[in-house]
């Protein structure tokens, strides 16, 4: 039986509306746009909180030095755009202003991944974990659900420090009871012994889809979310590998530099020596067009994670 969602909800106003009740206990909390506000889910915080939204058009690389400079006078600033331009476009200024300076600025790009689909390559953000977590200090987050955006914006403003947050732009379902996010923490939705499955963001719904296909054919996964890509949950990671032998990692973004390589290293480092697969976007300029065909062209629905999965473990079982 196909695993059934429900309570589909815009991760962006999710997003915004926690932003906004945050607020309401903390007056220090600020939120900069890029010329996207509403789209980015803040048009209750604008309407509440007017002298507390500066809109400063389309100069990301200004607002993270902006934002740095209010950090430093006690506010605790969101940033909020499309993921590659808070990203990509103003790196030197993310690592310079923020990283260096070790300040505590919230930068969230939505829109992630391939999920501004028809606009192509330019909009695509396909490598914010690998060039983020380059930058010394800065949490990253990609929480997987509607209840995890809520708890991970409470999380996020309550540490100290730089923090990268991605969301993605289609409504998504909630997967999870509610509970307090942990930075740093990673979940276990199944358990298993043919192997470790390991995935991030709105990545783990088509998982969960998937690792109940094989089930059914008494293929037990075990199944690990993380919603904190780094600092990645090491030993939660290597308990589960040191039993099943074998691990896939599964995400929206570039096959190098993201969520696998982040596991293929704590691996190493931990002396783990096991085959791992690492199924993502290749390194390439992705296509564009609808979401749902962009998923399915790259193997990232539910029928492509399951077709992974299975051909992974018929190719280990062949080099026993």
């Amino acid at each position: 039986m196909k695993m059934k969602f429900d309570n589909y909800m815009d991760p962006r106003k999710t997003f915004g509306k926690a932003v906004t009740q945050e607020a309401e206990k903390n007056e220090d909390i600020v939120v900069l746009s890029a010329d996207s506000g509403k789209s980015s889910g803040f048009g209750e915080f604008i309407e509440k909180y007017p002298d507390r939204y500066f809109e400063c058009g389309i100069m990301e690389q200004g607002v993270i030095g902006i934002s740095s400079g209010l950090a430093t006078t006690g506010k605790v600033p969101v940033f909020c755009a499309i993921a590659p331009f808070v990203t990509a476009r103003p790196f030197e200024m993310f690592r310079n202003d923020l990283g260096y300076m070790n300040q505590n600025v919230k930068v969230v790009g939505r829109n992630c991944g391939i999920t501004y689909s028809d606009l192509g390559a330019t909009h695509h953000s396909l490598e914010d974990f690998a060039i983020v977590r380059m930058i010394p200090g800065v949490t990253i987050l990609a929480p997987q659900d509607p209840y995890e955006i809520e708890e991970a914006v409470k999380a996020m403003l309550s540490i100290n420090g730089p923090v990268y947050m991605r969301i993605g732009n289609p409504k998504i379902p909630v997967l999870f009871e509610k509970e307090p996010f942990v930075i740093g923490k990673g979940r276990k939705i199944t358990e298993g012994e043919a192997l470790t499955l390991i995935t991030t963001g709105s990545m783990t719904m088509a998982a969960m889809e998937a690792v109940e296909r094989l089930e059914e054919e008494g293929i037990q996964v075990e199944h690990i979310g993380m919603p904190t890509v780094w600092p990645i949950d090491a030993e939660l990671i290597c308990d589960s590998v040191k039993k099943t032998g074998r691990v896939m990692t599964i995400e929206e973004h570039y096959i190098k530099g993201g969520l696998g390589t982040i596991v293929m290293e704590t691996l190493n480092d931990n002396g783990i020596n096991v085959p791992i697969k690492m199924h993502g976007i290749p390194h390439c300029y992705a296509s564009n067009g609808p979401y749902n065909e962009l998923m399915a062209y790259y193997k990232l629905d539910a029928d492509g994670v399951y077709g992974g999965i299975k051909e992974f473990l018929k190719n280990e079982e062949g080099n026993k």
